[in-house]
């Protein structure tokens, strides 16, 4: 029987701070979510590979002190480098900023002077920072001696990846978030079976979302497989 594609389709729930798996990272977490609701004001430094959950606690952190009335911004470097610099201008107002991609900006010394610039008035105005790389500060290849110096202020964590019981909680947490009732084994046959890079998991959670819909199936063990397979 062919399925046909709902039209109500559902949109994927956006990054929370309650919603994401610590595994190793609960330590980071707290800070994290203590600088976010303004309890512990500051500059926090987040560094790790890819896919240990950078950006979604960036975001995560400014939406959730955005809904407690505090003004935040979110800054994602990597793609904001083509634009001119004057686009962070006056970004420095607000209670917490988050910077992603430090690394990005590296060797473009017109970002690395606005960066510094914004970075500064941020400081001087009681703003809390929230800065990510893949490294840690002192590894950045930054051509600004004193960004570089200013990004090692505050604390710094650097995330560890999900093992595998990690990734079956992300699936089954983010399921759930979802609407969708998965079942353990077939969150750990995904895992097993498939890329273990949490972006990868998610996004065929968000094609198995789709297919639950458009057949009123729940998402078993062999319903999981059977789509799954029959995409290879």
């Amino acid at each position: 029987m062919s399925l046909q594609l709902p039209l109500d389709m559902r949109l994927p729930p956006r990054a929370t701070l309650a919603e994401f798996v610590a595994g190793a990272n609960g330590q980071a977490l707290q800070a994290l979510q203590e600088l976010a609701r303004g309890d512990r004001p500051g500059q926090l430094f987040l560094s790790g590979p890819p896919a240990s959950g950078k950006s979604h606690l960036l975001m995560a952190a400014t939406a959730e002190a955005a809904e407690r009335g505090l003004r935040s911004v979110y800054l994602p470097l990597a793609e904001l480098t083509g634009l001119s610099p004057e686009a962070i201008e006056g970004l420095a107002g607000s209670a917490l900023l988050a910077l992603d991609d430090i690394h990005c900006i590296a060797g473009k010394g017109e970002w690395e002077r606005a960066v510094f610039l914004l970075y500064e008035q941020a400081r001087a105005e009681g703003t809390s920072l929230l800065l990510a790389a893949p490294c840690g500060p002192a590894a950045l290849q930054l051509a600004l001696p004193d960004l570089r110096s200013r990004l090692a202020w505050g604390e710094s964590y650097r995330l560890e990846p999900l093992d595998d019981a990690g990734r079956e909680a992300l699936l089954l947490r983010q399921a759930r978030a979802r609407g969708l009732r998965m079942h353990p084994r077939a969150a750990a046959w995904m895992v097993s079976h498939c890329s273990r890079d949490p972006r990868h998991l998610l996004e065929l959670l968000s094609r198995l979302d789709t297919l639950s819909l458009a057949s009123g199936r729940r998402l078993t063990l062999s319903f999981v497989r059977e789509q799954l397979r029959s995409a290879e």
